[in-house]
Parts: C-alpha cells; structure tokens; sequence
C-alpha cells in the first residue's frame, strides 16, 4: 500500500458502518519512523522530513509532507534530496524505535492476548474474545488508537474487517491517522471496485501481467476463471488471488510470530578497500545488532555477514557458534572472522552487513561465559550501555574505535551513531 494510493470504495449500504463479526483489526502506525524521530524535534512537525543516512543509503521514512513530493520508503537518498530539496534530513535512531515499538505491543497485548506482529510498526489483532469486555471492533479500534497517541505521541491508521485481507487493505486506505470498518455484508461490493494493483501481494509484476489478460479491477479478478489465472501466474498465485478477490482469507492471526533474524547494514558513502574500515563498520553494525535482539529478549546461535561489492556482486558467510548469544562483543569478533576468511585483496566494497539468526527468546536460553570474560563480563558491559541510551540517546555511549578522530571523516565511513 505505501507504492500506491486509491480512494476508499463507496459504500453500498446508508447509515454507519455494521461491525458485527468483524474482529480482525490491522494496526499500522502513520510514517512511524519519522514520527518517531519528531518527538525530539517537535519543531520539525508540519515540514518535510526525510529519516536517512548521507550518501548512497536509502530513505528509512519520510513524513507526509515529504512523501508529497515524491519521496518514499527504499528510495536512494541522492534521488530523495534532488525531489525534495528542502527537507530536513535526520538520521535514524534504531534504538528509539524498537523502544517505542515494544511499549506499543505490549498495548495490544492490554487488549487481546492474539497479536501478530508483522515488523516494527504494524500488527494484525484478533479481538473476538475482546468483543464482550471491551464492545464492538470498532470500539477497541478506537480505543486502541486513542491509547498510543496519549502513551506514545504518534498516530496509527487501523483497519476493521472480517480477514486479515480486508483489514491490512482497509488500515492502508485509513492513512494516514484514521480508521475504516468493512462490514462483512460489504466486503464484496467493496473489494470489487478497487483496481487489482491494491490487493496485498499484488506488485508492479504482477499487476502487468494481469493487465495483459484485460483485468483492471478486482471484480475482473474475482469473474475470471480460475483456471485462466493458474495459466497465467501459476497454480498457487492463481487460485490464491482469485479467493482473495472474493475475500476468502482462512489465515488465523498467530500470536507473537518472531523475527527469525535480527540485523543491520550499511552502504558506504564510498567503495572502500581498506580492512580496517570494514573491521569497524562490522563492529558498528554488531553494536547495533545485538542492542536490538537484546531489546526483543531474543538471542542467536549463528552470526551471518554479508558484503556487496562495487559491482553488486553481493556473498554471504556464516558462522553458527555453540551457544546463543546477545553480546556485542561475541557477534562482532565473529563478523570479523567471517569477513577475514574472505582473502580479499583490496577489494573494492560497497555495502557490509551482520546478521543474528537461529534466534530463542533469552529468557528461556542458557548462555554461556567465556572463558576470557572478566567477572564483571561483557554481557553487564553491554547492558549497561543499553541503559545509558535509553536514557541520554542512542550513541551516547560507544567503543573507542567508533568515536571520530577529527570533525570530518578520513575514511568515507558513514556515521551511524
């Protein structure tokens, strides 16, 4: 939904919406990592405001007044800046947001105990067993965005359907800061007028190659044998989209579906060569890492890297160690070795990445001392950083090695802090 916009069907039936048997709700929050970053710049509310680093990264957010001009989510920044000349530009803040991303699912879990996240700043909630305390969907819907606008500053767009479907669709055409139910006696009539690009998982491919068959809308879709769509897109792509058209959807909402990695990268703002640089963007990028599987109470049996170079040539290695881990330290000694195995002889390299997979929730995972951690180990040493971020702001307090020589870069190395 956020590559294309589309209007909101025109209802069949007067008066207001008929919630009943609608209990799966869609929670989106508005541009939630440059609403996030507002909250220390309040000043900044009401201007373009692009959330990236400097160089060839990309766009992380952008705020509405931004996106008007262009500007979306995964775009290059050079193309960002060139479209919106005067937008301020703030650097991410990756802990601030899973901070205020854990305070908001633990708000759906004051609701219902079935969410389903989807990533940081979205969730499907099941509120059927919720209906009888809390009143109809609706209601929880509003309450629930009431709620993360007093607790946590920023709004959210939610959605109110029958199916995950229809309330992921129905949360995107809310946006930006609203609400839409789509009554289950509705549904049909309401999916049918939308073109077919707005169906969850329909992408530019896709859509293209539906054109092609003379299908535009939905209805055209939902008329079209099945069969002629197994031809075209495939068995299950066929027959899924068609069951979608006429909003069938039998997926449940499964309750609290962990990530299945954790992980950061980086672009340089220059190809480099030099190891030494790569040694610290690693330990960079395993700060940031772990900081944020220690924040989701999750640690990693395996440490993966990943390195594209000049010529988008990109390779991945992994290790997998024999315990699980949530300690910087560890992670990055581990990129380290990972990357040095390589051989590489001045390479020219573009992009580097540390990943944390095979992950279990911490509190229910041995770990393991090393035999070289003092008694005040590295795992305290970390937790202590944590604590002084949450509370001074992320960077506050870092290595050694990351903290700038001279006022300017000497090596091209992005400043992530």
């Amino acid at each position: 939904m956020s590559r294309r916009q589309f209007s909101v069907p025109a209802r069949s039936e007067p008066g207001p919406p008929d919630d009943t048997g609608c209990t799966i709700l869609h929670v989106d929050m508005d541009a939630f990592y440059a609403s996030a970053s507002l909250l220390s710049r309040p000043d900044l509310r009401g201007r373009p405001v692009i959330i990236g680093g400097s160089g060839r990264s990309v766009v992380l957010s952008a705020t509405y007044e931004a996106r008007a001009f262009g500007v979306t989510s995964a775009m290059p920044m050079a193309r960002a800046r060139r479209l919106c000349p005067q937008a301020v530009v703030i650097p991410p803040d990756h802990r601030r947001y899973a901070a205020i991303s854990d305070a908001i699912m633990a708000t759906f879990s004051t609701f219902t105990e079935h969410v389903e996240p989807l990533s940081l700043d979205e969730a499907f909630l099941d509120v059927s067993g919720a209906v009888r305390r809390l009143g109809p969907p609706a209601g929880i819907a509003q309450m629930l965005r009431d709620t993360i606008v007093d607790e946590q500053g920023i709004t959210c767009s939610v959605g109110v359907g029958t199916t995950k479907f229809v309330a992921k669709l129905a949360s995107g055409l809310a946006k930006p800061d609203g609400l839409l139910v789509v009554p289950r006696d509705e549904t049909v009539a309401f999916l049918h007028q939308l073109p077919v690009g707005a169906i969850w998982g329909v992408g530019d491919r896709t859509e293209e190659q539906l054109h092609r068959l003379g299908l535009r809308t939905v209805a055209d879709l939902a008329h079209t044998p099945v069969e002629t769509l197994q031809k075209a897109l495939g068995d299950v792509a066929g027959r899924h989209l068609h069951e979608l058209a006429w909003g069938r959807d039998s997926r449940p909402v499964e309750r609290q579906r962990r990530e299945k990695s954790i992980g950061a990268d980086e672009t340089f703002a220059h190809d480099v060569d030099d190891p030494e640089v790569v040694h610290r963007e690693l330990l960079r990028l395993s700060d940031r890492t772990a900081a944020r599987a220690r924040s989701a109470g999750m640690s990693g049996r395996t440490v993966s890297i990943k390195v594209r170079f000049a010529d988008f040539t990109t390779i991945t290695r992994a290790k997998t160690l024999r315990n699980h881990t949530d300690v910087s330290r560890e992670i990055h000694a581990t990129a380290v070795e990972l990357f040095d195995r390589l051989g590489l002889q001045r390479a020219r390299i573009r992009l580097v990445g540390v990943r944390l997979e095979g992950l279990a929730p911490s509190s229910g995972t041995p770990i393991q001392a090393t035999l070289d951690e003092p008694e005040r180990g590295w795992r305290e040493a970390d937790r202590a950083v944590d604590r002084a971020s949450a509370r001074f702001g992320a960077g506050s307090v870092r290595p050694a090695s990351l903290m700038p020589e001279t006022s300017g870069s000497q090596d091209g190395q992005p400043d992530l802090s």
